[in-house]
């Protein structure tokens, strides 16, 4: 079976933080766990590049639009290398194949588009059109340091009104299923106060960094209506055979701040191309920094790269997606990252892999003998990786970790061999190299590293201790820093 599924893209005007960092290892997870399955994936993530807030942001630092672009784009690909996660497609909405086929979408929509004049608010820090009912009042006030801008221009419309009912079917349905089910809730709620036509378009004039409308030079498509083709154009629609191979999307993985553009916006737009809707969407929560949001001004923004450069990608893999709740809104602290690190990886995995390497090697010269196949029920831990839960399938495998140290004390190799059975002493080891086999296995989507040295140690029957610790404890990480 083909496995296609998406993060959101970022918005090109700062860079990569925790929170879009933990939106991609969630996409990597799934892609890793399909093709564990068997199945063709196609992994895609990117960048969202147009819009006035780029161009402000090049202009204030006196750079070109695409060569501010250009630059901040990269550093999202990187944070993909820095984390382990290596996607399928990493499309930008400045390639010229999106910028062509967008066009293609406009045209192929165009008995739902009309223009009109558009007088209102509009947010630029979200690139989004305010309604009056939904405005925060304090920022329709001029002095506020993100006030809304009053707009008052002629643009194309969307037609989102007449897909209302639609999209509420299918999302009632499950036919567009939305999880977490409080997120749907969400998303029902607003649609059935219906939804209003929306401005897909700017003037020219006022923003010239975005795609142009077809046939008319003087107005250029809305960031957002353009950013969300992009989950399309990367297949290659219409023609391509990756889009009719691997569209609709089996997950979109977004967080809950743009869920509206996802799960009414997008949904409109397929409706109107007559194209399938994704099977799923994910809405993750933020994560909050010592129970605050992440803020400049308070100075508790923290970068990928501090978490990875001291603990390492898949610390920070595992932090993210065992102890930030797949369901919720999750915290940050150092001393959280750090005691699950320390008594977690380090104690309760690192401890295990070290152990029984050394035991092999100290009563078996290292030969592991017969590795009994596979036995837990790993049922559960399919299903939640199904339904998004990370956090409970991680507690699936912390609860075999921490049976098979259980089982070690319980056994004690260490006085089996001093009663010289050593065949008892065989059937222990091995058992305890296949628990860890396994646990490996059930690893590899969440701590793909990880897993590849476990496998390493034991899979050949031969043990191949690690040159140096599985997880080195927290003094040893900082003194090499």
């Amino acid at each position: 079976m083909n496995y296609y599924v998406t993060t959101s893209i970022p918005y090109v005007n700062g860079d990569p933080h925790i929170g879009f960092a933990m939106e991609l290892i969630l996409g990597d997870v799934l892609a890793r766990a399909a093709r564990a399955e068997g199945h063709t994936v196609i992994y895609s993530t990117g960048t969202d590049e147009h819009g006035t807030k780029v161009a402000e942001k090049a202009r204030s630092l006196g750079k070109d639009p695409q060569e501010f672009a250009d630059e901040v784009s990269a550093k999202f690909r990187t944070l993909g290398d820095l984390l382990g996660v290596d996607p399928d497609r990493f499309i930008r909405t400045t390639d010229k194949g999106h910028m062509q086929r967008a066009q293609l979408i406009w045209k192929a929509l165009e008995a739902d588009i009309y223009k009109a004049k558009y007088i209102g608010w509009y947010d630029v820090r979200q690139e989004e059109f305010v309604p009056e009912a939904q405005a925060d009042p304090e920022r329709m006030k001029p002095d506020h340091p993100q006030a809304y801008r009053r707009l008052e221009e002629e643009n194309y419309f969307f037609r989102l009104s007449n897909y209302t009912e639609r999209i509420l079917q299918a999302i009632d349905s499950d036919a567009l299923r939305i999880v977490p089910k409080t997120r749907k809730n969400e998303i029902v709620s607003l649609l059935h106060e219906g939804l209003d036509d929306i401005s897909i378009s700017r003037p020219a004039e006022k923003l010239e960094w975005g795609i142009p409308v077809p046939g008319d030079k003087t107005q250029v498509m809305y960031v957002w209506f353009e950013a969300l083709m992009n989950y399309i154009t990367v297949l290659g629609y219409p023609e391509h055979d990756d889009f009719k191979n691997f569209w609709p999307a089996q997950v979109q993985v977004l967080g809950k701040d743009i869920i509206r553009f996802h799960a009414a916006i997008w949904p409109a737009m397929l409706l109107g191309l007559g194209i399938e809707l994704p099977k799923q969407l994910y809405v993750h929560g933020f994560v909050n920094v010592g129970g605050q949001k992440m803020s400049k001004s308070i100075g508790n923004v923290i970068a990928p790269m501090e978490i990875v450069d001291k603990y390492g990608a898949d610390a920070f893999r595992y932090y993210f997606l065992r102890h930030v709740p797949s369901y919720d809104d999750g915290d940050f602290t150092w001393e959280q990252f750090e005691a699950a690190y320390n008594n977690e990886l380090a104690n309760e995995l690192g401890n295990a892999v070290q152990r029984t390497a050394a035991m092999i090697q100290k009563y078996q010269d290292g030969l592991i003998g017969d590795i009994p196949p596979a036995e837990h029920d790993t049922g559960e831990y399919r299903e939640a990786i199904a339904a998004c839960r990370f956090d409970r399938a991680l507690d699936d495998v912390w609860e075999q970790v921490r049976g098979l140290n259980q089982y070690i004390d319980q056994e004690k190799p260490w006085e089996i061999a001093k009663t010289g059975d050593e065949e008892h002493l065989r059937e222990v080891l091995a058992q305890q190299a296949g628990d860890l086999l396994e646990i490996a296995d059930l690893l590899e989507p969440f701590l793909p590293s990880t897993a590849v040295k476990i496998r390493g140690v034991f899979e050949t029957g031969i043990v191949r201790p690690l040159e140096s610790t599985l997880f080195p404890k927290l003094d040893t990480v900082v003194a090499g820093q």
